[in-house]
């Protein structure tokens, strides 16, 4: 089954997430199908805290993979972030 998760990057105490397409038998951190974005959850300032490539999270869910809990909040909340077009 193919999922949408997170792989840990970053230092200790600063966590850094890729948000990726990966086989769900694969290890947290280990081969990835696609990398559709990024989650930084210490980010201050004007850094960035989601940037995620909604069209291929859809192509991948249109086609059959699943998000995990976290994935699908990131999901709706850089939704909510793009401007409508």
């Amino acid at each position: 089954m193919v999922k949408i998760r997170l792989t840990r990057g970053g230092a200790k105490k600063r966590p850094f997430y890729h948000i990726i397409v990966t086989d769900s038998r694969s290890a947290r951190d280990g081969r990835n199908i696609e990398r559709v974005g990024f989650y930084n959850p210490v980010a201050t300032g004007g850094e960035k805290r989601v940037e995620l490539n909604l069209e291929r999270v859809k192509h991948w869910v249109a086609n059959g993979a699943q998000l995990t809990d976290k994935v699908a909040v990131l999901v709706k909340e850089a939704a909510k972030a793009a401007p409508a077009a």
